[in-house]
């Protein structure tokens, strides 16, 4: 865990420092700003410190859980610091075999920083996106984010659903990262169910390319066109569109 709560704080220290014209358009979130994009992220810290300092068992959203800002102010790099500092306190101070309420297949604490460390990177990567900055994602790290998002995928409802009216029973795709080893192969299982495998393996529509950049198409950050693509490129596209994060 002690990793990924550096990371949480590296992040936060990154978007924050992207967070000072709060009006900018995020076009990779259509109709946020960074604002809305840094209200987002805060919001998701506060929503697990209340999950895992109550021990939450049912199921709660991050809407439902207080802010602390007035109605209809959005917030800025101070408060996004503030509440990822508690966030940060804790996960420190939670036992990561702790029994807590999560949208994940992990029903125990240790969910937590892995998931909220890609929340923190991939909004930070929509804040340089809307700034025009290129986005760097160590290998590794997009590695573990991609095997960290197909962990979860098959509980997030709002997923398996709309993949489900696709029809796609049986249908395969083979992720190849060009730039470090990482091969997976996601099969289309009845009633949108997802499972997936690590290794080398046929799929009806192959992608390559780095790391980074597969985990970005995978988060609809990044169209297709920036890694190759091999084979059924329409089955892809409406992967992507009902499976994207």
């Amino acid at each position: 865990m002690t990793d990924y709560l550096a990371r949480i704080e590296a992040e936060t220290s990154r978007l924050a420092a992207l967070s000072g014209d709060l009006s900018v358009p995020v076009p990779s979130c259509p109709g946020w700003t960074i604002a809305d994009l840094v209200t987002h992220v805060g919001r998701l810290h506060r929503w697990t410190v209340h999950v895992l300092g109550n021990q939450v068992q049912e199921r709660i959203w991050s809407l439902q859980v207080p802010t602390g800002l007035p109605e209809g102010v959005p917030g800025d790099a101070a408060w996004l610091t503030a509440g990822a500092g508690e966030m940060l306190e804790t996960l420190r101070a939670t036992d990561p075999a702790t029994p807590v309420w999560s949208w994940g297949p992990d029903k125990q604490a240790s969910w937590w920083p892995r998931r909220m460390f890609f929340e923190l990177l991939i909004h930070r990567v929509d804040a340089e996106l809307a700034l025009g900055i290129d986005p760097e994602i160590p290998a590794e790290t997009a590695i573990d984010g991609i095997e960290e998002l197909l962990h979860n995928l098959p509980s997030a409802r709002w997923v398996t659903k709309p993949l489900a009216e696709l029809g796609l029973e049986g249908a395969t795709i083979h992720l190849h990262a060009s730039d470090a080893d990482g091969e997976w192969t996601i099969t289309q299982g009845p009633a949108g169910t997802i499972t997936w495998e690590r290794g080398h393996a046929k799929g009806d529509v192959a992608v390559r390319g780095p790391a980074a950049d597969l985990l970005l198409v995978l988060y609809g950050r990044r169209s297709p066109a920036a890694v190759t693509v091999h084979g059924d490129q329409g089955l892809l596209d409406r992967w992507l569109s009902a499976a994207s994060l």
